[in-house]
């Protein structure tokens, strides 16, 4: 279901509705973000500086236990002028169906 909502570019739904109050986010350079309040923040920041979304696309995912692994391209037109493009894999830990810690990688 959160795959979904991320593909149709509800990420802030997404992260509202299954993000741990306690979540821990890392991102591709090691940064980290604890809290879903913080993490909120953070993606309301990227999302409001979005201008265009070009492409998000599920490649592939994966479950297994209490981890999801999943496969994205993401490709946007920034407010800055700027374009991102990113091939990522986000991988999930889920505890009581909330994600308590998601980390970014580059695919």
């Amino acid at each position: 279901a959160k795959n979904e909502m991320v593909t149709k570019g509800q990420i802030l739904d997404a992260a509202e509705m299954y993000f741990a109050p306690d979540v821990k986010t890392i991102d591709f350079d090691g940064t980290v973000t604890d809290g879903k309040k913080t993490t909120t923040k953070k993606l309301q920041d990227f999302v409001g500086s979005i201008q265009k979304v070009n492409e998000i696309t599920l490649h592939r995912a994966a479950a297994n236990s209490d981890v999801t692994l999943s496969e994205f391209t993401f490709s946007f037109e920034m407010k800055d002028g700027s374009k991102i493009y990113w091939h990522e894999i986000i991988r999930s830990l889920w505890k009581n169906g909330q994600i308590i810690e998601e980390q970014y990688f580059k695919g």
